[in-house]
C-alpha cells in the first residue's frame, strides 16, 4: 500500500513539475515575445511612480495585454524597483522585455515635450515641440519671442509638467551681446549675469539645460566650451600663417563667420584676409565697420554710408591696419578651423554673386568686373 501511495505521489509531483515548467516557459515566451502595439506611443513615468501604475498605463494604452505579467517579469529580473522618472518612446510591436529596459534604462528621455530658447542673428525665439510618437519625430506646437510678456497657452502647459526638457541653442555669428540679452529674458532660467562676456568667447552650439537653470553656469559651460575648442584647433593650425596668437585667430574667424553662410566658401574667404594681411593690405570688410558703429547691440538694417567708410574707429578695417582689437561675433568650429587652415589662393577680393556666395578675384580689374555684374543683378532685382 505504501508503495503504492509513494508511487502516486512521485507521478503527481512529476505532473507539478511539468505544468510548472511550461508556465514558465509560457510565461518567459509572453513576456519576450512581441506586444500589441500597432503604432508607437509616448509613455509618461510620472515622478515617484509605481510599477504598477505604469502598467496600467500600458494596458489602457493598448501597450500590454497582461500587466501583472508584466510586473512579474519586472520582479523575476530585478528591475521591479528600477523605475526612471521621464517621457519615452515605446516603438510599435514592443515586448514587455523591452518596455522594462525602456523605463528602467534611465538617460535622457526619448518622448514627450521640448522648450528651445534659439539665439540667431536676427531676433531670439522659444521654439515649443513635442513629440508625435507616429511620424517618430518632434513637432512644433508653439513659438514665441524671448521674453513675451503673454506666452501662449501650450507654452505655459508644457512648462508645467515635470519632464519637460529644456535646450538653449546660439547660431553662428551672434554677439555675445545678442546671447545675454537673450538669456535674460528666459523665464526658465534663473539668475543674473555680471557683465556681457567678451566678445567670441561663447560657443556657437546646443546645450541642454534644466528648468531654473544658472545663467551664469551656462555662460560659463559656452566660454569653456569654446576655450577648449579654440585650443584644439590653433593646436592643428597651419604653419606660416600671420597670426600670432588663438585670440587673433578668433577675430580673424569672427569676420569670415559674418562674411558668408555658405559652407564651402569659408576657406577662400579665409585665404582672401589672410593674404590681405600678409601684403599687408588694409582687411575693408564690411561687417566690422558695422561692428564698430552698433557694438554688437544691434543689427544694422540698411546699407553703410560713405562717411561711416571713412570714419575712424578701433574696427573700421577701411581705415586701419591690420585685424580690429576684438572678434565682432562669436564664430563656430567652421569659421575657425577655416581661419587656421586657409584655401591656397591668391585671391585678394571678393563680392556677391546674387546667388548667395561669392566672386572671387586675384586682381583689382577682375574684382571691377564681377562688382560691375554684382551691381547689374542689384538694379535687376530692384526694377523687379
Amino acid at each position: 500500500m505504501w508503495r503504492n501511495v509513494a508511487s502516486n505521489a512521485l507521478t503527481l509531483g512529476v505532473v507539478i513539475l511539468a505544468l510548472i515548467a511550461g508556465l514558465l516557459a509560457w510565461a518567459q515566451h509572453e513576456f519576450t515575445r512581441p506586444g500589441p502595439l500597432e503604432s508607437a506611443i509616448c509613455l509618461r513615468v510620472a515622478q515617484g511612480a509605481t510599477l504598477r501604475e505604469v502598467s496600467e498605463q500600458l494596458d489602457a494604452q493598448g501597450a500590454v495585454t497582461m500587466p501583472q505579467l508584466l510586473r512579474a517579469g519586472a520582479r523575476y529580473t530585478d528591475r521591479a524597483d528600477d523605475l526612471r522618472f521621464g517621457s519615452y518612446l515605446v516603438p510599435e510591436g514592443a515586448s514587455m522585455e523591452e518596455i522594462i529596459d525602456i523605463v528602467t534604462r534611465g538617460g535622457q528621455s526619448t518622448c514627450g515635450t521640448e522648450v528651445n530658447l534659439r539665439i540667431g542673428i536676427a531676433s531670439a525665439e522659444i521654439e515649443v515641440r513635442e513629440f508625435d510618437p507616429g511620424r517618430e519625430e518632434f513637432v512644433e506646437i508653439a513659438s514665441l519671442e524671448a521674453g513675451a510678456a503673454e506666452p501662449p497657452d501650450a507654452y505655459q502647459r508644457v512648462t508645467d509638467l515635470p519632464d519637460t526638457r529644456y535646450r538653449v541653442t546660439l547660431a553662428e555669428g551672434v554677439t555675445s551681446w545678442q546671447v545675454t540679452e537673450a538669456l535674460r529674458a528666459a523665464g526658465f532660467l534663473s539668475g543674473e549675469i555680471a557683465e556681457v562676456p567678451a566678445e567670441g568667447s561663447l560657443a556657437p552650439q546646443s546645450y541642454e539645460v534644466t528648468r531654473g537653470a544658472s545663467r551664469a553656469d551656462l555662460i560659463a559651460e559656452m566660454q569653456a566650451r569654446q576655450e577648449r575648442l579654440l585650443a584644439e584647433l590653433w593646436e592643428a593650425r597651419d604653419e606660416g600663417l600671420p597670426l600670432e596668437t588663438p585670440e587673433e585667430a578668433l577675430i580673424l574667424a569672427s569676420i569670415i563667420e559674418k562674411e558668408t553662410a555658405v559652407a564651402d566658401e569659408r576657406r577662400e574667404v579665409a585665404s582672401v584676409f589672410v593674404n590681405r594681411l600678409e601684403r599687408p593690405m588694409r582687411l575693408q570688410t564690411d561687417p566690422t565697420v558695422i561692428y564698430g558703429i552698433t557694438g554688437g547691440r544691434e543689427t544694422l538694417d540698411r546699407g553703410l554710408r560713405q562717411s561711416e567708410l571713412r570714419q575712424p574707429t578701433p574696427y573700421n578695417t577701411y581705415v586701419i591696419d591690420g585685424l580690429p582689437p576684438t572678434p565682432i561675433a562669436n564664430p563656430g568650429r567652421a569659421s575657425i578651423a577655416a581661419a587656421l587652415d586657409p584655401a591656397e589662393t591668391d585671391y585678394l577680393y571678393f563680392v556677391a554673386d546674387g546667388s548667395g556666395g561669392h566672386a572671387f578675384a586675384a586682381t583689382l580689374v577682375e574684382h571691377n568686373e564681377n562688382v560691375a555684374r554684382w551691381r547689374a543683378i542689384e538694379a535687376e532685382r530692384g526694377a523687379q
